[in-house]
């Protein structure tokens, strides 16, 4: 059996220092004419020391720098809501008293288009809706005017660093026409959002008789809201 002298084991003990290569080493040894047999342990140690090199490397690593959360200079928002037609009750839209035979039933004033104009605010902030904000299992929001939501809408806009770019709000009954009222409507909802009316649409259609929208149960709005940074 060939046993490996001293010189051959410096040196390759050398080249492994080098190379980072592991070093093992051979079955029998010779050092100064003598043979061992201890190269299992040595090889295992030298491969233990590795190891624990590598793990330490592993370890070692520098925690990634969290980035600040980026201001955009616009945002988008969507809101809708829907509320159940019922008689006994008034018809407001856009904080306007509507004559009708039939009203919103709601906890509040039951205004389908401020209530969405709301959410899509809310929306565009990324904020909880305004069922979260205005809960309905609050007594304190019974019967109350939905200006109140749009102005605490409006406060946290303004606190957030934005300004409304322009507004898009689809009305959704069958009855009463809302043409005859829709320039009073869109002004005060402008107002309300302290807009300019320029920046604030309004449009109204019919569900053509289909659903409960269509045979005069429920009415429905649709609010798309476009936000500018200051």
């Amino acid at each position: 059996m060939a046993m490996a002298t001293s010189t051959q084991l410096s040196s390759s003990l050398f080249h492994s220092q080098i190379t980072k290569k592991p070093f093992l080493l051979p079955a029998t040894i010779s050092v100064h004419g003598f043979s061992t047999r201890r190269l299992k342990s040595l090889s295992l140690s030298h491969r233990s020391s590795v190891s624990a090199l590598s793990a330490s490397s592993a370890v070692d690593v520098t925690e990634p720098v969290k980035k600040p959360v980026r201001t955009l200079p616009f945002r988008v928002g969507h809101g809708f809501d829907l509320h159940r037609l019922e008689p006994g009750y008034p018809l407001i839209i856009g904080g306007i008293d509507i004559p009708h035979d039939r009203g919103c039933e709601a906890h509040s004033d039951g205004d389908v288009l401020l209530h969405c104009v709301v959410d899509a605010i809310l929306g565009a902030l990324g904020l909880p809706d305004i069922g979260q904000i205005f809960p309905d299992s609050d007594p304190k929001w019974k019967g109350a005017a939905s200006s109140v939501f749009i102005k605490e809408a409006v406060r946290l806009m303004d606190e957030a660093g934005y300004e409304i770019g322009n507004l898009d709000a689809t009305l959704i009954l069958q009855r009463p026409k809302i043409s005859p009222h829709k320039e009073t409507i869109r002004s005060n909802l402008s107002k309300l959002l302290g807009a300019d009316p320029s920046v604030v649409n309004l449009k109204a259609k019919t569900h053509e008789k289909v659903d409960s929208l269509g045979e005069n149960r429920s009415i429905a709005a649709h609010t798309v809201i476009l936000l500018m940074k200051k």
